[in-house]
């Protein structure tokens, strides 16, 4: 029969563990927000069609984020009518948003500026935001994405 030594854990031992585990559950808590924000749009959700809530409370230059499908969706009265653009922004898929004061889009994240027709005018986005269909019928608009 072999006789075995084996030595109880130290407490030095027990710490290191604890350093060890600690540090690998922080790198990973901030490793996943940061690959989450890296990580492109979700595409697909089909075709949606929805109604925008309080447009005919809305005075031209107005705009509001809505929800058509998976797609977050701006829609802004212009002096003519509506029009709808990809909420998400052609750089990284950062949520821009609606400037009603200087009529144009901003992507806080990297300072991108798209004009009130969705085109780039300044930053590293590579394309202008998607346009969306509108059909006004009534004093009801809708949205449509495909």
């Amino acid at each position: 029969m072999a006789v075995t030594t084996e030595k109880p854990p130290s407490r030095r031992g027990f710490i290191e563990l604890l350093v060890v585990l600690g540090t690998f559950v922080s790198g990973v808590a901030m490793a996943v927000p940061g690959l989450m924000y890296m990580w492109p749009a979700a595409k697909g959700g089909g075709v949606g069609k929805v109604e925008v809530e309080g447009a005919s409370g809305m005075a031209p230059g107005d705009g509001k984020i809505i929800q058509v499908g998976s797609t977050a969706v701006i829609v802004v009265r212009g002096r003519s009518g509506f029009r709808a653009y990809s909420a998400v922004c052609t750089h990284l898929g950062c949520l821009v948003r609606w400037d009603a004061s200087e009529q144009q889009f901003f992507c806080p994240c990297h300072a991108a500026v798209f004009d009130e027709n969705g085109q780039v005018v300044s930053g590293p986005p590579p394309a202008p935001l998607p346009s969306m269909v509108v059909k006004e019928v009534g004093d009801t608009v809708f949205v449509v994405a495909a």
